[in-house]
């Protein structure tokens, strides 16, 4: 019986944990063009520091409750995106705007960590701080690319986005919303359902104005 209940429960964390990873992978592509063309040219920068916050803060929600799954994706995810940024910083030829960029929000992490270790000391109220932290800005991150909506609308181009980032990301969204919905845990469902939401949209968009032909790397990382 309980390897039987524990079937659903591995099927879902694998399905996270791929989903996720193939979400967070494809910024190789922009990896790859950087490294081909040593610039940056049409690649944004604060994506990859926004992601790499967003993935250690989920990390130390995952350390905090002890989810393997949050665990691992996570801790790959901030491993990538980190690679992103140091290759960014490398081509990149205005390195003071990226690295005060860069100072700022590790400032807010150091911040942070500093407020739930010496303030929170309750480890539920700290548990349940650091989730609405995390969750609040996951779904600023999926909503924040809605600004760029309107110049695809008004160019009738999807160009600027990516199909296979789109894919992943509804995927990976949908899985964690239902991993945090079989968790009863609700700072890991509801961020995941505006990714759902605008990943649906930008699908949209690509059935209403199909690309001409596929670009080497994307404009939007989200």
């Amino acid at each position: 019986m309980m390897e039987a209940a524990a079937a659903p429960d591995a099927l879902l964390s694998g399905a996270c944990v791929l989903f996720t990873l193939c979400m967070f992978s494809t910024g190789l592509s922009d990896l790859r063009h950087m490294q081909t063309t040593r610039s940056v040219n049409n690649i944004q920068f604060l994506p990859f520091l926004t992601t790499d916050v967003n993935n250690l803060s989920w990390l130390s929600y995952g350390l905090l409750k002890g989810d393997k799954t949050l665990v691992v994706v996570n801790s790959v995810g901030a491993l990538l995106q980190t690679l992103y940024i140091v290759t960014y910083l490398r081509y990149c030829p205005r390195k003071r705007t990226v690295l005060l960029q860069t100072a700022a929000l590790l400032g807010l992490l150091l911040l942070g960590y500093t407020y739930f270790q010496l303030l929170v000391p309750d480890w539920t109220s700290r548990l349940r701080q650091l989730g609405l932290f995390c969750s609040i800005f996951t779904i600023s991150m999926y909503l924040s690319p809605l600004a760029d909506l309107a110049k695809i609308i008004q160019t009738k181009s999807t160009q600027c986005l990516s199909f296979s980032l789109t894919v992943a990301t509804l995927l990976a969204s949908a899985s964690w919303t239902l991993y945090g919905l079989h968790l009863r845990d609700l700072y890991i469902m509801v961020p995941n359902i505006p990714g759902i939401l605008t990943s649906l949209v930008r699908l949209g968009l690509f059935w209403q104005y199909p690309q001409v032909q596929e670009k080497n790397y994307s404009l939007l990382q989200t």
